[in-house]
């Protein structure tokens, strides 16, 4: 296929760029170029201006793949985001123009998956090793499951208190993964997102982590969008405005 978009993969709290391995190598077995880069998880700012540096390294138009938080790094490029074809949410936060993840889970008891946060002396929320294993990665096999955890990248507090200006979702066209069994963002919730923003939705059977859980089902989500891009992203130069944003389509696998 011609004309295909380079991949950003933007992981979330409690996760790193590792998180993305199997759909990594999948994704580049398909020839696609792809980077996954760490973030802090400190400040939201920080975090985008670390994503627009690894936007400004890619040669070309790029689809931004973002998991949980990493969604709300990516809708806070807003319009002003260059090389952007497309968004993809997995399982992610797709806030709009004045929200704030904090606002959004105060408005309910917290999530199994996130009932114990431990805020360590420098303001940083860890997820305790029982509830990663047993809700946030439920279908992750336990050894994978408890070697994540170790590996866990842990968020500001103050970061999930931040609301965005502009949401990037509302000018680049965007497709979205729903979780069935999230045991951090609730599966509706999910949902809602999704269809505000007019993606093409797909669901499927897993828990918060299906990029390690069902890295096939990612992956062709992915891949759908940039066979839907790729016609218009080969005549798309970067710094020109991305293609309209596309239709609510929902398939359950």
């Amino acid at each position: 296929m011609s004309g295909r978009p380079n991949i950003v993969l933007v992981h979330g709290a409690w996760a790193d760029g590792s998180s993305w391995s199997a759909v990594i190598e999948r994704l580049q077995a398909e020839s696609f170029q792809v980077t996954a880069p760490q973030f802090a998880l400190g400040p939201l700012a920080d975090d985008v201006a670390r994503l627009r540096d690894v936007l400004r390294r890619q040669a070309g138009p790029t689809i931004v793949v973002g998991h949980s938080y990493g969604g709300q790094i990516m809708t806070a490029l807003g319009d002003d985001a260059p090389n952007v074809a497309g968004l993809v949410y997995v399982a992610a936060f797709g806030l709009d123009a004045g929200e704030s993840i904090g606002d959004l889970l105060a408005q309910g008891p917290p999530s199994p998956a996130l009932a114990n946060l431990a805020v360590d002396d420098k303001g940083y929320a860890w997820l305790p090793e029982d509830d990663f294993v047993g809700h946030f990665a439920a279908d992750v096999d336990p050894v994978r499951a408890r070697v994540m955890h170790a590996v866990q990248q842990p968020i500001a507090l103050a970061a999930l208190g931040e609301a965005i200006d502009v949401a990037a979702w509302r000018t680049h066209p965007s497709w979205y993964l729903v979780a069935q069994h999230d045991e951090a963002i609730p599966a509706d919730a999910e949902r809602q997102f999704a269809a505000r923003m007019g993606a093409t939705t797909v669901e499927v059977p897993s828990s918060h982590v299906p990029m390690v859980s069902r890295p096939d089902d990612v992956t062709a989500l992915v891949v759908r969008a940039a066979e839907a891009l790729a016609a218009t992203v080969s005549r798309w130069p970067a710094d020109t405005e991305p293609p309209p944003r596309g239709t609510d389509q929902t398939r359950r696998c």
